[in-house]
């Protein structure tokens, strides 16, 4: 908390969901989801410290009883105690740093950290065709398929970056102020955002959707907090391992 200069966040969900805060730390992987797959890789490395952006157990307070007598969360359990892996989640913390490393990390990550102000969701970017912001876009995050409401041809300069899971009104309400060219976005509720884009679009409106996918969306945060916190901890290894999109695009 000394190093980002924050203050204690009453009732958190950066808490501990494995392991002891008394563990000698042998190596620190971040990630955006403790999955079971980052889980065994820590463990090739020696790492039993995961800093995770995301619920390890599926639910936003980590709740193991969230689904009773959940054999997944049992299995992940034991997987994480059996090899004394401690997980923290780093969520509210991450996003008080100035600047947020999430939606910094996004900026860094596709090259647009010169126009990224901290405290806004806006950056003005060079001007470009929303397909090629699309193109640039998958290949700067790594994403194989987008969803897009918009003209493809139209010109974008203002951009409304909210990575996440942020929600429709958090959307809406930066949409009506601002009248963003396009508006990013890591996930939405379809029936909320995607068809208030759609219905503005169709009376006139001009603001176009980009859809990254909740993971993938912040995991340049993740890896933005990796390097921000390696010269932190002296000879303690820290690496980023990336939980990647839970879905096969067919």
């Amino acid at each position: 908390m000394k190093e980002g200069n924050l203050s204690p966040i009453p009732n958190t969900v950066d808490t501990l969901k494995s392991g002891s805060a008394d563990q000698q730390v042998t190596g620190i992987i971040t990630t955006m989801f403790s999955t079971a797959t980052v889980i065994n890789e820590a463990v090739k490395q020696k790492a039993n410290f995961i800093i995770a952006h995301e619920p390890t157990f599926y639910n936003h307070l980590d709740n193991p009883e969230w689904v009773k007598n959940n054999q997944v969360v049992k299995k992940k359990q034991e997987l994480l105690a059996k090899n004394n892996i401690t997980v923290w989640r780093f969520h509210d913390y991450c996003h008080s740093l100035r600047p947020d490393a999430v939606s910094f990390g996004v900026a860094k990550k596709v090259g647009w950290e010169s126009y990224y102000k901290t405290g806004s969701r806006i950056l003005t970017v060079p001007p470009v065709a929303l397909g090629d912001l699309v193109k640039k876009l998958k290949t700067a995050l790594n994403i194989k398929e987008l969803r897009v409401i918009g003209d493809l041809d139209q010109t974008c300069a203002k951009v409304a970056l909210l990575p996440g899971a942020s929600g429709g009104v958090s959307h809406v309400s930066v949409v009506e102020a601002e009248k963003p060219d396009v508006l990013i976005v890591g996930e939405v509720s379809e029936w909320e955002t995607a068809e208030y884009i759609r219905d503005s679009r169709l009376m006139g409106g001009k603001t176009a959707l980009i859809i990254l996918g909740h993971s993938v969306s912040e995991e340049p945060g993740m890896e933005y907090f990796s390097e921000w916190l390696r010269p932190k901890v002296g000879d303690l290894k820290v690496t980023h391992i990336a939980s990647g999109d839970p879905f096969k695009w067919l």
